[in-house]
């Protein structure tokens, strides 16, 4: 089994949570993930001041595998000519000095494509084709058995709590080309509410039977939770086993002064059509089963 802690949308400046952001490296500890994912935003105005700040809290990670993805706040907005001539300079000292990266872990290739396009939109962002070359390429080289996972900041699906937000252009021949490369799981943010689902909820694709689980997270460490976690916080537990996916959503309560399970979600690995869901709650460890009653 492969665990994957997934959180999005730090937000190191004005709006940054630092209860929030404790109570996050507790549930790093506590869930003990393989693997630790982190899909953009890591600060709200692209300031070094902020980027050093989300660094320090970076070095606080344990030693595991650990993928980022830049966001939109994390190129300059109001800095017009850093904007336009050396968007990623701070990103790129202090975060990661690749925009797109391959991260393998046990049993595991991940992809994480920069969805940011500072020349282009402020708010959405795109892929290029170049990049979903890039994507074919990593995966190209998987392990057999390995699943494959892409990270990207921006979204593919709308929220069911839609509120105008719109999903990346040409997200469905993204979807497609992902389903392609034998991608089973999509790990996003800048929604700043979770979704948890499939691509078949919203576009059948090429493929009417499996579709890819799309996972977003909402605001893990701000105060900027939008529609149904309006001022609130969350993350992902992902649990890859060999025949489905298991998605735990966490929320921050401030009466237990952390985060906790909210929901369970299941799905069937490609090639496993059936699964007990029973099984799934079985195997919640015993501390998550209490804190959910």
């Amino acid at each position: 089994m492969l665990t994957i802690l997934h959180g999005s949308d730090l937000h190191f400046g004005k709006p940054h949570a630092p209860d929030a952001a404790e109570a996050f490296l507790a549930t790093v500890e506590e869930v003990a993930p393989d693997l630790i994912v982190l899909s953009g935003d890591f600060t709200q105005r692209a300031k070094v001041k902020e980027y050093r700040a989300a660094r320090a809290y970076l070095d606080r990670l344990p030693d595991v595998p650990t993928v980022v993805t830049p966001g939109n706040h994390d190129i300059p907005l109001y800095r017009v000519f850093e904007r336009l001539l050396d968007p990623y300079r701070n990103y790129r000292k202090w975060i990661a000095p690749d925009l797109d990266q391959v991260v393998e872990a046990p049993g595991a290739v991940v992809v994480a494509l920069n969805s940011t396009t500072p020349r282009r939109a402020i708010v959405n962002g795109r892929l290029e084709e170049s990049q979903l070359d890039f994507a074919r390429r990593a995966f190209g080289d998987a392990p057999s058995g390995s699943i494959r996972i892409a990270v990207m900041h921006h979204h593919l699906a709308p929220a069911p709590d839609y509120e105008g937000d719109r999903p990346v252009p040409n997200a469905r021949g993204i979807l497609d080309a992902f389903f392609e490369m034998g991608v089973e799981l999509v790990l996003g943010g800048h929604l700043h509410r979770a979704y948890i689902g499939n691509s078949l909820d919203v576009y059948p694709g090429n493929d009417r039977d499996r579709g890819i689980v799309i996972v977003q997270s909402g605001t893990t460490t701000s105060r900027r939770g939008r529609a149904r976690e309006s001022t609130k916080n969350s993350c992902n537990v992902i649990r890859v086993l060999e025949d489905r996916l298991e998605v735990v959503h966490y929320m921050h309560f401030s009466e237990l002064r952390g985060f906790a399970p909210f929901s369970v979600h299941a799905f069937p690995r490609w090639g496993k059509k059936h699964f007990d869901p029973a099984i799934v709650k079985a195997r919640l460890p015993l501390p998550e089963m209490e804190r959910m009653r």
